[in-house]
């Protein structure tokens, strides 16, 4: 059964949470997060992109980049920005994206769940990630990036979280930029501490990463490195815990650098072997499984999987899986998504229209959009034991950064 615990959060003080409060780090480059944070000394990016205080020169997995990192975070907890909280709690936290709304529990999950596999994982990790995350814990001493768990739903635990906010106010509640709203209650009480923590035992025998296998993945590395220096903290990381039927996964789209030789016609006629391929005169998202846009010299294709190409399988049936395996491998020579560097993958809250930019641009030479993955797709997978193609789902919306932090030293 999960093994969760609250925590005494570092979190920043009420009045300037809007300010802290930063988009995740890895959904930002290094130029986005230093335009983003420009003019704003308190926003969390000073610790999660710490390069954005640094010649563009510095390399951003330099050592020079996390220690910056440390030294911002320790300016932040100094200037009384950020403060620790007096005792473990758990933490409600609500997001409101287009008027639809979702309600999680941010907790710290246990490090022996991850690698035990109560911790349910769909995806394999890239080794240049870990790392960067894997040096950033080891050098501030905290875990500032949050796993996305999912879980299936339990109507005690709803009706208990539900309660709660019925009952108190929130702590921070505010509408960020991008139009998101996020309100935080603390739960302090006790009696509620324990009884969130029971129930979990009771009624949820695994929960699921939704987003952020390497954060996962490298608080768990970071614990077999401290060896017997590790801290009671390092046996859990930072965690929210949503239940399945409130989940809103969007498209994962793909980017490609090249065309492995091939000229645009003899692109398209491979293509054509084992999709139906039709220009298309707008943007092709698509509305149904085993649909697919692209987009390749200036025009967009809608591009459908022949019966017969694929298998019907868990993991077959996947989009994901068949543009891999019958267009980005077989045709464009992209074995492992994973650690080529000529794919880069694009989420669906950016729109269409960023894969038409880049490709337009010259920065990529075809784009992909593709239908989402399912919530129960994501269940039936990690359940089986299976992984999806990298970069299968992307969650809206997002939790920002700086609000709730776990440190470990």
């Amino acid at each position: 059964m999960a093994k969760i615990s609250p925590f005494k959060a570092l979190r920043p003080a009420a009045e300037l949470a809007p300010k802290v409060a930063s988009r995740p780090y890895d959904v930002l480059n290094s130029k986005e997060a230093k335009t983003e944070a420009q003019g704003n000394s308190y926003s969390f990016l000073h610790v999660t992109k710490s390069e954005i205080d640094l010649p563009e020169s510095v390399d951003i997995h330099s050592s020079e980049v996390y220690d910056k990192a440390r030294q911002n975070l320790q300016a932040f907890i100094q200037r009384n920005i950020l403060f620790r909280e007096s005792k473990p709690c758990y933490y409600i936290y609500e997001l409101v994206m287009n008027g639809r709304s979702q309600t999680g529990l941010v907790c710290v999950s246990s490090v022996d769940d991850y690698e035990n596999d109560i911790i349910k994982k769909h995806e394999f990790t890239r080794p240049e990630k870990e790392q960067d995350r894997i040096n950033h814990i080891k050098t501030t001493g905290a875990q500032t990036g949050n796993v996305f768990l999912a879980y299936r739903n339990s109507e005690a635990i709803d009706s208990l979280l539900n309660q709660w906010k019925t009952d108190r106010n929130p702590v921070y509640n505010f509408t960020a930029d991008d139009g998101i709203q996020h309100t935080i209650w603390v739960v302090n009480d006790s009696s509620s501490i324990s009884h969130i923590t029971s129930l979990f035992e009771e009624e949820v025998p695994n929960t699921y990463i939704a987003d952020g296998h390497h954060r996962a993945a490298s608080a768990a590395k970071v614990r077999s490195a401290l060896g017997n220096k590790a801290t009671d903290e390092a046996n859990y990381f930072l965690t929210t815990l949503f239940p399945a039927s409130q989940l809103y996964i969007m498209d994962y789209n793909r980017a490609v650098k090249d065309l492995n030789g091939l000229s645009v016609q003899g692109f398209l006629e491979k293509v054509g072997k084992d999709f139906e391929l039709e220009k298309a005169e707008n943007e092709v998202k698509p509305s149904v499984l085993h649909e697919f846009g692209m987009y390749l010299d200036h025009q967009w294709y809608t591009l459908k999987a022949k019966e017969g190409t694929y298998t019907n399988d868990p993991i077959g049936i996947l989009d994901v899986t068949i543009l891999q395996n019958n267009l980005l491998s077989r045709i464009l020579n992209i074995g492992d998504p994973r650690t080529d560097n000529r794919i880069d993958f694009i989420g669906g809250i950016r729109g269409l229209s960023e894969l038409s930019k880049k490709v337009d641009s010259g920065e990529m030479a075809v784009a992909f959009s593709l239908f989402p993955v399912s919530i129960q797709q994501l269940f039936d997978i990690a359940d089986s034991g299976n992984v999806m193609p990298p970069k299968s789902t992307w969650f809206e919306p997002k939790l920002r950064d700086g609000l709730l932090t776990h440190l470990i030293d």
